[in-house]
């Protein structure tokens, strides 16, 4: 599957949002409500309204700390991080079997992202749910962490049994439409950052480079 797991938020930034989240109790609504045709059927959960000035400083907070990192951009080579918003779901909630919309107001569906502020641990059920071609996978994230998947996946987050799923979610518009073509360029810009690492500039490395920045002048938008 092509996917990327990383701890984005430290204890501090965690709790800074956490606070001021759940310290908000006018601008939670039926998340219903940004969800597509389908997708609203299936939809049972709480979302801050994207106009509120809460959610306006963090959605700002989280799309710096995606750009910072370096992990992250090589392998989703942003063009556009688009569509922040925070989602709870507390017991009983869920949103059913699904797939994102390709083409929002807000830019082009190529990856989605769910970064947790709440620790695994502390609620029962509520693992996203990962479908490809020839299996599923279920995803119960540490606080702080994000994961990163082709929004082109059918995706699912289970019933909550006890407790609250708090998140993040949003997606990223790539300078690269093609899952496999940004795998590839991953793959090469991770061996070359490998080989500086290890030995140091070289004339060989220098070509690497030009390589991958020429395929991606070709294979980009």
């Amino acid at each position: 599957m092509n996917y990327l797991t990383q701890q984005l938020l430290n204890a501090e930034e965690i709790n800074l949002i956490k606070k001021d989240l759940e310290d908000e109790t006018q601008n939670w609504e039926d998340g219903g409500k940004t969800a597509g045709s389908h997708a609203s059927i299936v939809k049972n959960n709480l979302q801050l309204n994207r106009n509120s000035e809460i959610s306006k400083k963090f959605s700002q907070f989280v799309n710096k700390k995606i750009l910072s990192s370096q992990l992250i951009k090589s392998f989703s080579l942003p063009k556009r991080i688009h569509g922040i918003m925070f989602t709870k779901s507390s017991t009983n909630m869920h949103y059913g079997r699904h797939i994102d919309n390709p083409y929002m107001s807000s830019g082009r569906s190529d990856l989605s992202f769910t970064l947790s502020l709440t620790n695994k641990d502390f609620y029962k059920g509520g693992e996203l749910v990962i479908e490809t071609m020839n299996k599923e996978e279920k995803f119960k994230l540490n606080a702080g962490e994000i994961i990163l998947y082709p929004s082109s996946y059918l995706h699912a987050v289970n019933e909550v049994n006890n407790g609250e799923r708090l998140v993040c979610v949003g997606w990223i518009e790539s300078y690269v439409k093609s899952t496999e073509k940004r795998e590839y360029l991953f793959d090469l810009d991770a061996g070359a950052r490998s080989l500086l690492a290890k030995h140091g500039r070289s004339d060989e490395l220098d070509l690497i480079f030009k390589s991958y920045s020429n395929l991606l002048r070709v294979i980009g938008d």
